[in-house]
């Protein structure tokens, strides 16, 4: 069977340089908030354009972290996506703040400007853009908008590590950028971990101290409402480690995307998999007959994924109905189904992927 995703692979190749990372934190005997926290937050930063890295202990922290560092406050409005996995809504309701679903582009996925314009009120304080699959939302228009409605831009960039538009990094043309290194990321830590990147030194202060208790100095809280979320020391070391080879997995990864979009089947969407600004985290095809292509790849010891079976708008912890008219994201919903795709695959394998999507049939 091929794995949707087969995290061993990796660490099998670069097992001795993930040994000498935990080695060296061991060693040192600091666990919490040390010289590798702090070197990471320095080299992703640099890595994505400069500002400042606060790493916390995962991607939705980053979220909820973020939004209060922005002042995001209880009743606050917030224009998201629905189809993203509800993970900006889980920070939006720790935080207070009233999720805006706005419906995404019908080809890409995302956000973009038009639709989010559409849904700004005098309430609206943020917009949260979501660079889904590993493709990046139409940046500079959406840019544009926050700045001249006044209102704060967040990237969630747990999808796109790597990915440009303009030649700038995503999370770079935010007021905030929120990363998520879940092991199965582009850049993935081997647990949790989670990371805002900023632009403003004060908000990157704010954020330090809400991270930890609020705290000031040690025991001195003075910030909140506050959490302890940090980065830990032995998974800063495995990013450092891993962090130089980013760009060559995202390569790798749009080459196995390219493989697949050269498919025709009448019956199967691909996505646009050309540019900087797709990094190919998800790869994921729309067919109306999604179950009997699933059955197809699971014949041929394939597997595969939905990547999100449920829109924010239909998730049963949420007591009122749907009264959101989102046809585009409503739609996508229920043809989306998502292929092996990582860097580690062997081309033998992808062309075995191609050929099954190549000989299906509804």
């Amino acid at each position: 069977m091929i794995a949707l995703n087969d995290l061993a692979r990796q660490t099998r190749i670069i097992r001795d340089h993930v040994d000498a990372a935990v080695a060296r934190v061991c060693d040192r005997g600091w666990y919490v908030n040390g010289p590798e926290l702090a070197a990471f937050e320095s080299e992703f930063a640099d890595y994505c354009g400069g500002g400042h890295g606060v790493g916390c202990a995962n991607g939705t922290d980053a979220l909820e972290l973020g939004l209060l560092a922005l002042g995001i406050q209880r009743g606050d409005e917030v224009v998201i996506a629905a189809n993203a996995g509800f993970y900006s809504a889980t920070a939006l309701r720790a935080v207070g703040a009233q999720p805006v679903y706005v419906d995404v582009d019908g080809s890409s996925l995302v956000l973009n400007a038009p639709a989010i314009a559409a849904a700004v009120s005098a309430a609206t304080k943020a917009v949260i853009v979501t660079h889904l699959y590993g493709r990046m939302a139409p940046m500079r228009s959406v840019r544009t908008l926050c700045d001249e409605r006044g209102i704060a831009l967040i990237e969630d960039c747990a999808q796109a590590h790597g990915a440009r538009q303009e030649g700038r990094r995503a999370g770079h043309w935010g007021d905030i950028g929120c990363f998520s290194f879940y092991p199965t990321k582009n850049l993935g830590a081997i647990g949790d971990g989670g990371l805002v990147l900023c632009r403003r030194a004060d908000v990157a202060d704010r954020l330090r101290q809400l991270r930890q208790y609020g705290w000031q100095q040690k025991y001195v809280s003075v910030s909140g409402p506050a959490r302890n979320s940090r980065l830990d020391e032995l998974q800063a070391a495995v990013l450092r480690t891993k962090l130089p080879l980013l760009d060559a997995w995202n390569e790798r990864r749009r080459e196995i995307a390219r493989a697949y979009a050269g498919v025709a089947n009448a019956d199967i969407a691909h996505p646009d998999v050309r540019g900087d600004d797709y990094v190919a985290h998800l790869y994921v095809v729309r067919t109306p007959f999604r179950d009997s292509l699933q059955r197809h790849l699971q014949g041929a010891g394939i597997a595969s994924e939905v990547h999100y079976p449920l829109l924010d708008t239909q998730q049963p912890v949420l007591a009122a109905p749907d009264s959101w008219h989102l046809p585009e994201s409503e739609k996508a919903v229920k043809e989306i189904l998502t292929l092996p795709c990582y860097p580690e695959l062997a081309d033998r394998e992808v062309r075995h992927i191609c050929d099954t999507l190549a000989t299906w049939k509804r």
